[in-house]
């Protein structure tokens, strides 16, 4: 067992990001000790478990990376890093909204990193299962996803491949209350990933506009999900889902509106935002969190 403390030099809500990661409870999470363990898939395919471990003040935290494998040391430390998106300047985001009308958000709600999922395939795949559901039923069926396709190594969830997505039947998923339409989308994306028609190492170097067109293609998949997998997969800084009640209703709250604003008074309002809107959104659902 190895291990590796990174030292932050900007604030970083490292208890917002461990607050959020245990949202899911198949997430091996300690709030308390402010601990966490993850699945990590590298290029080459191989499987680890990082252990981290935060420590000090958000305005100068820490973290010390653990895991077995001495040979894949720098190889799971830059995953880490590139995971906590651990070199984004957060003050340096908030100073672009002082004098915003979102000011006292960002003095409120300091150092909110984007918390990004661990995997972009199965990022998509929640993207696809959380569509238009209750956020309790879609972890719910998330849930049984993982549990019935994935693997669990040392209490960690391992998410499923495509390739054994790609070789489910319509029927294995609507077992699960999955509906006919959502288990095609789950389905028949992965196997246009295993057929070489949708490649995410690829797609993830274009730009946001670019993805957004490519995905868009895919049946199922819409402008809201394209912008999720770019937000929670690749951790892109300027999206703005102005349609996503959440930030309907962060909005509504924070100016202390009598209805929810319109997405497109929201866009023109998002305009001011750039280019950091992912983090205007981000900190607009924390603001309304329990």
């Amino acid at each position: 067992m190895w291990e590796k403390q990174l030292s932050g030099t900007q604030t970083y809500d490292y208890h917002y990001l461990l607050k959020r990661w245990s949202m899911d409870r198949l997430n091996v999470v300690d709030t308390e000790n402010h601990s966490m363990k993850l699945p990590v898939v590298l290029p080459d395919g191989s499987r680890h478990i990082a252990q981290l471990q935060f420590s000090g003040p958000i305005t100068s935290p820490a973290v010390t990376v653990a895991s077995a494998d001495s040979s894949k040391q720098e190889e799971i430390l830059k995953w880490i890093e590139n995971w906590l998106q651990w070199d984004v300047d957060l003050a340096g985001v908030a100073a672009h909204f002082i004098g915003s009308d979102l000011e006292k958000l960002f003095y409120a709600h300091a150092g909110t990193p984007i918390v990004k999922d661990i995997d972009l395939y199965y990022c998509l795949m929640k993207t696809i299962i959380h569509q238009q559901l209750n956020l309790k039923f879609a972890y719910t069926l998330t849930n049984r996803f993982v549990e019935a396709f994935g693997t669990k190594q040392d209490d960690v969830w391992f998410y499923p491949s495509p390739d054994r997505v790609a070789s489910l039947s319509y029927e294995d998923l609507r077992q699960m209350q999955f509906s006919q339409r959502k288990a095609e989308y789950v389905i028949d994306t992965s196997r246009l990933i295993m057929e070489g028609k949708l490649d995410f190492e690829q797609l993830a170097n274009h730009p946001d506009q670019e993805i957004a067109t490519a995905l868009t293609k895919i049946r199922g998949l819409g402008s809201w999900s394209a912008q999720n997998w770019m937000l929670f997969g690749l951790g892109r800084a300027d999206l703005l889902p102005a349609a996503d009640i959440g930030v309907q209703n962060a909005l509504k709250y924070y100016d202390n509106l009598d209805k929810k604003p319109k997405p497109a008074a929201i866009y023109e309002r998002g305009e001011r935002w750039s280019p950091y809107r992912s983090y205007a959104t981000v900190t607009l659902w924390r603001s309304i969190e329990t």
